[in-house]
């Protein structure tokens, strides 16, 4: 996995694995990631997504030195506000091309089921030539 950037910290990110294996991040509540009173800030949320969706990519790309991820375009669906609970987030890759990424990401609190936002986001990779 590639060292995180300080955003990572701020959230207070860390990553675990799922039941089934898949790389899951988690976020702690807590200060840094309030927006209203008792509620998620809806940019952690996408910075939580947007983890997600880049963790799946490098670990799909296992260990291939010196690709940069970098976005195309992000679509974040907000379905329900995220309270004082631990969030996490896994991403699909949906396509993985040369040179193109495609990724589902969904973000979750106490039920996987019931997420809190989901993001799609078209990725560029790029490759040392």
């Amino acid at each position: 996995m590639h060292p995180l950037p300080p955003y990572a910290a701020l959230l207070g990110l860390s990553t675990a694995r799922g039941e089934d294996g898949k790389l899951l991040w988690v976020m702690p509540f807590r200060e840094q990631v309030v927006g209203r009173p008792g509620f998620l800030h809806g940019g952690a949320i996408a910075g939580l997504l947007e983890f997600a969706a880049f963790g799946c990519v490098y670990e799909a790309l296992g260990g291939s030195e010196g690709v940069s991820v970098k976005p195309i375009n992000v679509t974040v669906d907000f379905m329900r506000g995220g309270v004082e609970l631990e969030t996490y987030a896994s991403g699909e890759i949906t396509r993985l091309g040369s040179r193109i990424a495609n990724v589902h990401a969904v973000a979750w609190q106490q039920d996987r089921d019931k997420p809190i936002a989901a993001a799609h986001m078209n990725l560029l990779l790029r490759r040392p030539s």
